[in-house]
Parts: structure tokens; sequence; C-alpha cells
């Protein structure tokens, strides 16, 4: 049995709770709830069960975006469950739970599960989904069909146009991903290791990948195309890149000139954050895609970082996101900043560490960049609203928050404090309070003034962190020389984030 993770704490609480609200209810068993209730999205996730590992074992045929095969979930029960919940948008041909055939309604995007028998409490159970459809065809699908296959890459939400899963952040697993295609020199790449690939009859290819670290569903991503696929090693680990065929001339040398920096991004990051947590690295270019995702091992970029030079910051920024949105997630959407704020600053603690401008010339020139008028100022950071996750707010007025948080505690503790977290909530979840808490207990500082300010408060405040305003000296600066690479990185990750 496995021991008890953060990760598992919120699950197991409502299991707790169904115990406490009404002993008869136990005995008899009762259905796991439909969502986590994310304040953002409540029927993300479901209720009564743990994830511990999906196995993807699918085909799909370019020509018709035709996907079709068997997903098996292996997961634990939190509480004696008569059903459950699944977040998935296809169509779904038949559903067993340990071996048996199960009853399955459905409702837009979450299929109900009753199974031939009542699931115990703490005891592992297997669910096999045997489905096939056309993914771009589903409504409100984000799965993107390309000139030559597809690519499954979003924020929050693509697991359930592409497999079916409990679809929130908390529930995080390991995962097998193999899909045969056909063998005319399409490729698959996904997360973790690549564990290869072999012909099978019907003149298809099969395409293996292992990601062994716990991982959140938005995070697992698959991409189908023609591919230059470059397989290495950084750090004793897989170090795999990948380039569209369609991405040449200039933009793929400048690509390529970025993504080969991504083992000293990891090597400096990890100076910085504290250990890299998982077991692989590199990054895939596209075309079709007009954000960057951090999508777990091997953020997935497009290429319109890369069409006028190349762009380090961008990759510094996704992954950074390996500790900040993957290793530790938001507990819920609330709760982006933990996210996009410390990658905005990985870009800015790039420059610093490469001469390109210090974290506080960035800062300056961030803050400088926005009138006190700017609508820019009136986002909460702290709580920005559903589908207003991505706004340019999150990212530079969340970079300033770090940087204000940086000032009030001085540099050892700061760096203190990001390794602590980091460490302390490996492979889970946390909300911005208690990440505040850590703050205050590693710095041994009261910090709520800072956070309200920054986070917390609408309007621009009296001048940026660590310095004093004054508007004719401030006119006057020059912007460090990494400031316009990473606006221009912003404004095409917080404009473009949800395009599709």
């Amino acid at each position: 049995m496995r021991s008890l993770s953060l990760r598992r704490f919120p699950k197991i609480m409502l299991g707790i709770a169904t115990v406490l609200l009404g002993g008869s209810a136990i005995a008899a068993g009762g259905p796991g709830a439909p969502g986590l209730g994310d304040p953002y999205y409540p029927n993300d996730g479901n209720g009564g069960y743990d994830v511990d590992h999906y196995d993807l074992r699918l085909t799909y045929r370019p020509s018709s975006d035709q996907l079709s095969g068997t997903t098996t979930i292996k997961a634990t029960a939190v509480q004696d469950l008569t059903a459950f919940n699944l977040d998935f948008a296809l169509s779904v041909s038949a559903i067993n739970v340990n071996g048996a055939a199960a009853r399955f309604t459905r409702s837009g995007a979450e299929y109900t599960v009753t199974p031939a028998a009542e699931l115990p409490a703490s005891k592992p159970f297997t669910v096999e989904v045997t489905y096939s459809d056309v993914p771009s065809r589903v409504s409100g699908s984000t799965w993107v069909k390309t000139s030559n296959g597809a690519l499954a890459v979003n924020e929050p939400h693509i697991a359930r146009y592409w497999f079916p899963s409990s679809d929130h952040p908390r529930d995080k697993a390991t995962f097998d991903v193999s899909i045969a295609v056909p063998d005319d020199g399409t490729t698959v790449v996904s997360n973790g290791a690549f564990l290869g690939s072999a012909v099978e009859t019907g003149g298809l290819k099969r395409w293996n990948w292992r990601n062994v670290n716990p991982t959140a569903t938005y995070l697992t991503f698959v991409t189908i195309g023609k591919f230059t696929v470059n397989h290495a090693t950084a750090g004793g680990r897989p170090y795999i890149t990948a380039y569209a065929s369609n991405v040449t001339g200039a933009t793929l040398t400048n690509a390529r000139n970025s993504l080969n920096r991504t083992p000293d991004i990891i090597d400096y990051e990890s100076s910085v954050f504290g250990p890299y947590p998982f077991a692989a690295i590199g990054g895939v270019v596209v075309p079709n895609l007009s954000f960057a995702l951090e999508v777990q091992t091997r953020p997935v970029y497009g290429t319109a970082f890369f069409g006028s030079r190349a762009n380090t910051s961008v990759v510094a920024h996704e992954n950074a996101h390996q500790w900040w949105g993957d290793n530790v997630s938001g507990d819920t959407w609330r709760n982006i900043w933990l996210h996009e704020g410390f990658a905005t600053y990985a870009e800015w603690l790039w420059s610093e560490h490469n001469g390109t401008g210090t974290a506080q010339q960035i800062a300056n020139s961030t803050y400088n960049s926005r009138p006190a008028s700017s609508s820019f100022w009136q986002v909460v950071v702290a709580n920005p609203g559903a589908g207003n996750e991505f706004n340019a707010a999150i990212y530079d007025r969340g970079g300033l928050a770090v940087h204000a948080l940086r000032v009030a505690v001085g540099d050892t503790a700061f760096f203190n404090i990001l390794k602590t977290w980091q460490s302390e909530r490996k492979y889970s979840t946390g909300t911005i309070e208690q990440f505040i808490a850590t703050s205050e207990r590693v710095s041994g500082k009261s910090l709520q003034a800072v956070f309200n300010t920054w986070l917390f408060t609408r309007g621009r405040p009296a001048s940026p962190p660590g310095a004093a305003f004054d508007a004719e000296a401030f006119a006057a600066e020059p912007e460090p020389p990494a400031f316009a690479e990473i606006q221009e990185t912003h404004r095409l990750l917080a404009e473009q984030h949800h395009a599709h």
C-alpha cells in the first residue's frame, strides 16, 4: 500500500467527511462527487477515488483525425463507491471495472460509471475505457488537427479531448502513452522517456512513451506528425528535442539555438529552485501553436517565439514551470500566480545570471511600462477569475510580486523559501496562502503587507519593489537588454494562450 501523500489529502478528506456525516451511508456505499469543487471549474476532477496511473493504448489516423483504442486507469477508492465519474468528451463504446462490464451514462464531458460491484474504500481498482471519435469535431475541443497529424497541448483543458481522466491538478498520476500511426514517417512525441517503436500489421507503427513522475492531466501531451527528433542525454537524463518538418529556415535555426540551451537553463534553475524534479528534459517546436506550454519534461513551443531571433527567455520561462506549476501545482486555478509569477521571475533571474539586466532593472522597466490608468493594474493577481488566468498582469505584476518578496526578505531567505516550497510539496499542490505562510516561517518576517500590495489589491502601487519612484529618473533609465525579449515573450504567452 502506498504511503499517504499530500496529493491524495483532499480526496481522502472527502471520504472522511462521508464517514462523519452519515454512518448509515457508509455501509451501503455511495457515488463519488462529479467534481472537486474548484471555484473556477467546479466539475473538473472527480471525487471518491485517486488515480495512480494511466495507460493509453491508442491508434490515430491523420487523414480522418480518428482516434480509437483503450485507456486503462489504475486508481484507489477513498470511499466506498457505488458509482464514480470520468471527465471525457469523446464517444465511448464500453467501460469495464475490475474486468466486469459497467453501466455508464454521459452528460457533456462527464461520464458517470456504475460498476457491477461496489468498490471498497482504500482498495485499488482498474477501469478500462474503449472509445473512438474524431477529437477535432467535438464541441469545445482544444485538440488541433494539423496538416499531417495532430496536437494535444492546451491549458487548463486538453485531457478530456483525448483520454478519460480525473482532470484536475490535484489528482496527479504516472503515464504510459502508446499510439499507433501510419508507418509512413509519421512520428509520435509525448512526455518522459521514449521506450521505442515497433511496426504492427495494417501498415502501422506504434510509438511508446513513459512518464514515471506524478503529472497533472493537462501537462500530459501528444504531438503527431512529421518531425526531426534528436535523442541525447544531459545530467544523466534523456534529453529529447523535436522539430516539426515544416519549421524551416531562420525560424528553425533560432529555435534550435534556443532549445540547445535547455540543459544550461535546467542547471541554473536547479541552483535557485532546488533539484530538477523529473526524469527527462527537452522541448518540441511546432507551427500549429500560438503560445508555449510547460508540458511536463518537454515544453512545447509555437514558432512565433523564434521568428526573428533566438529566444532563451521563453525556454527559461517554460522550464521554470517544471518546478512552478508542474512539480508543485496550484491547488485550484485561482492560484495561477504560483505558476506564472515565478516562471516570469525565472526569466528575470536568467537575465541577471547572463548579465543582460538585473531583476531590479527589469522590475523597474516592467512597472514603468504601464501608466497608473492602465486596466493592467485592476487585475487581482491572487484571484483573476475564470478565463482570465493568463492575463498579462498574472505574468508581469506576478513577477513584481515575487521581486517584492525578494526585496523584503533578502536573497538568502528568498532562495531558501523557493527551495523549501519545492521540497516540502514535491509532486503535490499548494495555495497562495500556504506559500505566504511558508515564506513567513522560513524568513521569520511578517509579509502580509507585501503580498496584499502586489497580489490582493487593485491599483498601481506607489513604486516598484526595491525602488522609490521618480518619474523623471525612470523615464530616463534605459531598458535592460533582455527586457524587449521578455516583453515579447509575455505578449505571446498572455495574449495568445487561449487562442485556440
